[in-house]
């Protein structure tokens, strides 16, 4: 029988582990655990992801500073903002919500961000020490929390086949790494890949990252397969859906994330996490 993954419990019993560590890293250190956030622009879905963070800040215990700058800003002042904020002491943690406004350079503005600080795992750096396995690297959210999805159900990924649809840098690439790394033995697929079906019937873990509404189908799933879905889509009727054709699929595999409250809510708890982490680090002291 199918388990399906609840990922909303795992997300608030993994917040109520950071709000212990948050009330002792405010006795010992004084302060509470700071991220900043930096929001440019008046992009409706950047205002709603913002403030889910800001909740899940104050969920949490993480004292979370807010930033906002107009979509006319100059790159000059857009990256003064960044270097000042980044300067922040009492900051842990710094992200620069996306997408950001066309004439700005978003490698360069990202780039400003130090990598004891980089919350969100994107920096060229951060993505280099995953390459190499090392365990200073702070792993972009998403993948991180399907990372801990799969251990705390349980799920051994060493030894496994693993596919990863899809290969964004937000997802995708830090994805396969973060599975290789496990000692899975990983196959990253895409547009150009062939005999994509076949492929992915020969997984043992599937992750499904490729944006597409019920892209997966049964006949894609291997018997017993864990299949993990990131996909955030709508279907012809509008309705929120995944890139796995749920209905069907759940029927073969072992295990499976549903759409809405699989990995979503892992997310931003895993930006949490990442900002928890780095304060340790920081300030010398375990989380």
């Amino acid at each position: 029988m199918c388990k399906i993954i609840d990922g909303k419990r795992h997300s608030a019993e993994i917040r109520d582990e950071l709000r212990t560590f948050a009330d002792s890293f405010e006795k010992k250190c004084g302060r509470r655990v700071g991220l900043a956030v930096i929001l440019i622009g008046d992009d409706p879905a950047s205002q709603v992801y913002v403030r889910n963070k800001e909740k899940a800040c104050e969920e949490v215990g993480i004292k979370s500073f807010m930033y906002t700058l107009g979509k006319e800003v100059s790159q000059e002042d857009a990256e003064e903002l960044v270097r000042t904020v980044c300067e922040d002491d009492a900051i842990d943690g710094v992200i620069v919500q996306l997408p950001l406004p066309g004439h700005l350079d978003r490698k360069k503005i990202c780039s400003l961000i130090p990598v004891e600080k980089d919350v969100d795992g994107f920096s060229a750096e951060n993505m280099g020490l995953l390459a190499l396995n090392d365990g200073g690297a702070v792993s972009a959210c998403t993948p991180l929390g399907i990372m801990k999805l799969l251990e705390r159900e349980g799920i051994d990924v060493s030894g496994k086949n693993a596919v990863v649809v899809g290969r964004s840098a937000i997802v995708g690439r830090p994805m396969s790494l973060l599975l290789l790394n496990a000692d899975a033995t990983v196959t990253v697929c895409h547009s150009k890949t062939k005999d994509l079906e076949k492929v992915c019937a020969g997984a043992d873990i599937l992750v499904a990252a490729v944006g597409r509404p019920k892209f997966i189908t049964a006949a894609m799933v291997k018997e017993g397969a864990v299949v993990i879905d990131v996909g955030m889509d709508r279907d012809e009727n509008g309705k929120l859906c995944g890139d796995v054709d749920f209905e069907s699929v759940k029927g073969k595999c072992s295990y499976i994330t549903p759409v809405p409250g699989g990995v979503g809510p892992m997310t931003v708890t895993m930006l949490m996490y990442n900002t928890c982490r780095s304060a340790a680090r920081r300030n010398d002291v375990r989380l």
